[in-house]
């Protein structure tokens, strides 16, 4: 049975660099995507920019280019084959790009398979005027998610926009992290209790524990920095945390 592709979705740059990556398995035949900060899922896009650097391997076996679409900046990415689809493109050019998001040492970037060169310029405008009218309306929904945290409980809140906007708890979780506003989560207690039912006597490592839990990397890490300012952790070897008197 021939997989099905997943949409390629029209973003900002920004809204991609600034997203949350979650890596898939091949065994569990779970597929990567990204979760921007309003909570969109993606795993293909579809994108109109700038090329501001390009490069071909000298035997062209590998090639990129950086696009930048006046949000922010990402890279796009060929091997083999592939690397084909670059070599009519030059700095300076308005191009197509659409790919697979993917990530690699901690950089975001797009695996491509169509890079078209753009001769009319209205192109650009008028995917401009469409991001900014789907950007209005996402504004829109992470203000009501704002208002309705201090209102709502935990549970509430998770089934009305999981019904009212299809975020599942993950996707809500990305929003309200970027939100920075509101009624504020505290995650230590959890992370705690997962550091005890994982601890086997020589203390918990830390990449563990951010396998455990499906929030941004940077508020799993304000809260073990929290934990080990307080003296509820400690590390009794580097890369490992255990709780205090455990």
């Amino acid at each position: 049975m021939e997989k099905k592709r997943s949409v390629a979705k029209k973003v900002r740059i920004f809204d991609l660099v600034n997203g949350v990556f979650f890596h898939g398995s091949k065994v569990d035949m779970k597929p990567s995507y990204l979760i921007t900060p309003f909570g969109e899922r993606i795993s293909r896009v579809n994108l109109i920019g700038t090329v501001i650097d390009m490069f071909i391997s000298e035997d062209e076996s590998y090639g990129s280019l950086t696009l930048d679409d006046g949000s922010a900046s990402i890279r796009a990415k060929v091997f083999g084959n592939d690397v084909k689809l670059m070599k009519n493109i030059s700095n300076g050019d308005l191009v197509l790009l659409i790919g697979k998001l993917k990530e690699y040492n901690g950089e975001i970037y797009v695996a491509a398979e169509v890079v078209r060169k753009l001769e009319d310029f209205n192109h650009e405008i008028l995917r401009k005027i469409e991001i900014l009218k789907d950007l209005k309306e996402k504004k829109r929904v992470a203000e009501e998610i704002k208002n309705l945290i201090d209102q709502m409980s935990e549970e509430e809140l998770k089934e009305y926009v999981a019904k009212k906007y299809g975020l599942d708890e993950e996707c809500l979780n990305i929003v309200r992290a970027n939100l920075k506003v509101g009624k504020e989560i505290d995650y230590k207690p959890k992370i705690l209790e997962i550091i005890a039912s994982m601890d086997k006597g020589d203390g918990v490592e830390i990449s563990k524990i951010f396998e455990v839990f499906d929030l941004p990397e940077r508020i799993i890490e304000n809260t073990i920095n929290e934990l080990l300012a307080s003296g509820e952790l400690f590390e009794p070897k580097p890369g490992f945390l255990k709780r205090v008197g455990a």
